[in-house]
């Protein structure tokens, strides 16, 4: 028997001939062109019909064979085993979708999620963000990696505990009792990858498909787009410049970020701290407090985080190093109430089964105790609260007919409200972008629609290139008014 392989186009595209003949075999039987039950030729007769050695003929039949596509029976011959599709007169039939849950319904139902390409955007970028890596300390941190890695890489084969390495989590507790002043177990601490993983598998915890979750009005969009996700009706908070603003939701969880609200940088009142604790307390109802960004404070007081007020346990502080370290560490982390534990960790392990990342968890723990980390920090604090001065002085002198900068003396970014008509703002956009430099529209930081505003990221430039970004939005806004008065 004769059979048609098209072997030519796959000896081109295969170093080897047998390699060849059993991808050509293999596809003729996954296509439905050699259906179940076909016999094949004897490798003899392979061999002289596609001038390949028997060998090559032998070694091709052995590997489908032995992956299933083909059985040999002891005086028969070999047949296809496989039955493939069956092909039409039109071609291949296309395969109908795969039926989805309803969560993967609501996620393909959400907006397409905004993904950089790792390319760096020309010009001036003031929409990006991160840590200027030219400020980091290789030289520790390589150390700490290489003390990780140590014992002739025996450490690296140990395991851990599903809430991540005990040596982090010891030294993350002390930390934030130095510096957030928060008392915390390290039992209690659960290490994700990156603080959305631990946000999205609290609330997939916490929250029924249909149960109300109050959101601030501006937030992160991941975080919209998390809760969605999981079915929750979302109700957006409104927020003023003291934070949000508590009221008698009719819900099961709040997610907050008292330090620094995210975008506009507002911090929330002790008062209404100590509504939201009753709130919480009165409706049997959870408190996400994402502090993301508060390890950077320029002047004034350290503001206390929500959960230091929190005596009954309703509060989950959530913390990532993203924004102290670099955002390719993906490190996060949550305080967990200790009747959540075995819930989390019982989550965690369904995901990750094996904690990721050891090796940079343990290398951070050792950044951490020979105090690398906290050195880090109060370096990058007296540098960014240098480039936050200078920008918003900047952004006052030069384009301050455009946009009312949110007061705040911390953080990596500034919120700016437009001050010109709202119709103005899409086309100043485009005309910085035409001057090269690019800010972030914070209406994709909105629940509901509000006024146009600028999220502008400062931290990753230094002075000379902050001045000609700022300059340039004022230039932007002059060739708007020359085209409406030309």
């Amino acid at each position: 028997m004769e059979i048609s392989l098209h072997l030519e186009t796959y000896i081109e595209k295969h170093r080897y001939k047998y390699l060849a003949l059993y991808h050509a075999l293999r596809d003729a039987i996954m296509e439905g062109r050699l259906p179940g039950g076909t016999k094949l030729p004897s490798t003899r007769e392979l061999a002289d019909q596609y001038g390949l050695s028997r060998g090559s003929a032998a070694l091709g039949y052995d590997m489908l064979v032995s992956e299933g596509y083909v059985h040999s029976e002891v005086g028969r011959g070999t047949f296809v085993a496989h039955a493939g599709p069956t092909p039409t007169a039109e071609g291949d039939a296309k395969a109908a979708p795969l039926a989805l849950s309803r969560w993967g319904e609501r996620l393909l139902e959400l907006p397409p999620i905004p993904r950089s390409g790792g390319k760096a955007t020309a010009g001036i970028d003031l929409g990006g963000g991160g840590m200027s890596m030219e400020l980091f300390p290789y030289a520790e941190w390589r150390s700490a990696m290489t003390y990780a890695g140590g014992r002739g890489g025996e450490d690296m084969q140990r395991g851990a505990d599903p809430a991540g390495d005990l040596g982090l989590r010891q030294a993350l507790a002390a930390h934030l009792r130095v510096t957030r002043g928060i008392h915390t177990d390290p039992a209690q601490i659960v290490l994700f990858s990156g603080s959305m993983q631990g946000i999205t598998l609290l609330f997939q915890l916490l929250l029924n498909e249909g149960e109300a979750a109050v959101l601030e009005d501006p937030c992160y969009s991941g975080i919209i787009r998390a809760a969605a996700a999981c079915g929750a009706k979302v109700i957006a908070a409104e927020v003023d410049v003291h934070g949000i603003r508590p009221s008698d939701w009719d819900a099961r969880l709040v997610l907050v970020t008292p330090s620094r609200q995210y975008p506009t940088g507002a911090v929330l009142t002790l008062e209404r701290r100590r509504q939201l604790l009753d709130w919480a307390e009165r409706h049997q109802a959870v408190i996400l407090e994402d502090d993301y960004d508060s390890e950077f404070r320029f002047g004034g007081r350290p503001i206390e985080p929500l959960k230091t007020l929190d005596t009954r346990e309703r509060v989950i502080y959530i913390g990532s190093f993203s924004k102290t370290m670099f955002a390719g560490l993906r490190l996060g982390y949550a305080i967990v109430p200790p009747s959540l534990v075995d819930a989390v960790l019982r989550a965690k392990t369904l995901y990750e089964p094996l904690t990721t990342g050891l090796l940079e968890q343990r290398a951070l723990a050792r950044f951490m105790a020979r105090g690398d980390y906290g050195r880090h920090l109060r370096r990058l604090t007296r540098i960014y609260g240098a480039r936050h001065r200078h920008f918003c002085a900047r952004m006052r002198e030069k384009a301050g007919h455009l946009f009312s900068l949110m007061p705040g003396d911390s953080g990596l970014h500034v919120y700016a409200y437009w001050l010109q008509p709202q119709e103005a703002f899409a086309a100043f956009t485009a005309a910085a972008a035409a001057r090269s430099v690019t800010f972030r529209d914070a209406s994709g930081y909105r629940i509901q629609p509000g006024p146009p505003a600028a999220f502008f990221s400062y931290a990753q430039l230094g002075e000379p290139q902050l001045e000609e970004g700022v300059d340039r939005l004022a230039a932007a806004w002059e060739d708007i008014r020359h085209r409406m008065n030309g």
